[in-house]
């Protein structure tokens, strides 16, 4: 039962974290030591379940995909989610300074837990250290692309959205914002979930379930191998995206660019109204407090040091 529980509690904390832009459940999931289980019960999902089902029927399945990890976690994560929409999220929009500071101290200190996890730094290593860096900074800073609503382009979507949302330190839903898919995918969903169904819009959305599924299936077991066979690497290379990605969440940013209520790209500017930003710069404390308001410097540095160490408390608990 505590197995369960401390299941459950994992996957809530991963939940939470899906709901904060710019913050993986990917990093969650490796600083409470369940990554790699994750990775290996997702990439048990195929079409090779097929015959395991028809020689040892579902028992054989359930056991295949750590159905008791999965279902455990989901549960979990269902929760985390609600309670992130409407939990976090309020906290968000009142005190955003204060919860970017906690997440940016939680991502420093898992940017340092994944890199004790490499046994031998090399050069190899340093490259992809670099590498990581480089992409998850690319990233955070690149301008959002225009959508496009072919088929194809909306799979292709839907399966580097799901892998982004497995990787430590880059966001699903800022990948979808970046290929000009979020003003697409979320209202056609949104209109669905109202009841507001046509053959198009059940057509996109299934199109880009299919595109997570294999993503998932795929970045899945391309990360169970490279774990497997290039282990110093991929921890190099995945301590670079959680380093590449702290431009993105450092705490006092300044708004410069959104979308408006008709999904057009403006430039944030006072009395301007945006329901997504899409691009913010990076401010001092000082420099917030001139531009955009009160900077709680005091509250922020303590929140960045509680960021910090709760990272090693979840690792102890982990070994625990």
């Amino acid at each position: 039962m505590n197995n369960k529980i401390t299941l459950a509690l994992k996957g809530a904390a991963m939940g939470v974290a899906e709901v904060i832009p710019g913050v993986s459940g990917g990093t969650i999931a490796f600083i409470t030591g369940i990554y790699e289980t994750l990775i290996d019960s997702i990439k048990a999902i195929g079409p090779g379940l097929l015959t395991t089902f028809k020689e040892d029927g579902f028992a054989g399945v359930w056991e295949e995909v750590n159905g008791s990890f999965l279902v455990n976690l989901v549960i979990g994560m269902v929760v985390g989610i609600v309670v992130g929409v409407f939990g976090v999220t309020h906290i968000l929009e009142t005190y955003p300074v204060l919860l970017w500071a906690f997440f940016f101290g939680l991502i420093v200190a898992s940017a340092i837990y994944i890199a004790r996890q490499v046994n031998k730094w090399g050069l190899v290593q340093i490259a992809c250290l670099i590498a990581g860096i480089a992409i998850a900074y690319y990233i955070t800073i690149a301008a959002p692309s225009e959508g496009n609503t072919a088929l194809w382009f909306v799979f292709l979507s839907g399966m580097i959205a799901i892998s982004a949302l497995i990787l430590p330190g880059i966001s699903g839903s800022f990948i979808l914002l970046l290929m000009g898919m979020y003003t697409i995918i979320v209202p056609t969903l949104k209109e669905i979930l109202s009841g507001n169904i046509d053959t198009a819009s059940l057509i996109m959305i299934a199109t880009f379930a299919i595109g997570c599924l294999v993503g998932l299936m795929t970045f899945s077991r391309v990360l169970s191998w490279t774990f497997k066979n290039y282990h110093n690497a991929t921890m190099a290379a995945l301590t670079g995206f959680m380093i590449g990605s702290l431009n993105k969440i450092w705490p006092w940013r300044k708004a410069v660019k959104g979308l408006d209520e008709e999904g057009n790209i403006v430039m944030i500017e006072p009395g301007i109204e945006v329901d997504k930003i899409l691009q913010e710069i990076n401010l001092s404390p000082s420099n917030f407090a001139d531009q955009v308001g009160e900077p709680y410097l005091l509250f922020a540095v303590g929140l960045m040091i509680l960021g910090f160490a709760s990272v090693f408390v979840m690792e102890r608990m982990s070994k625990n």
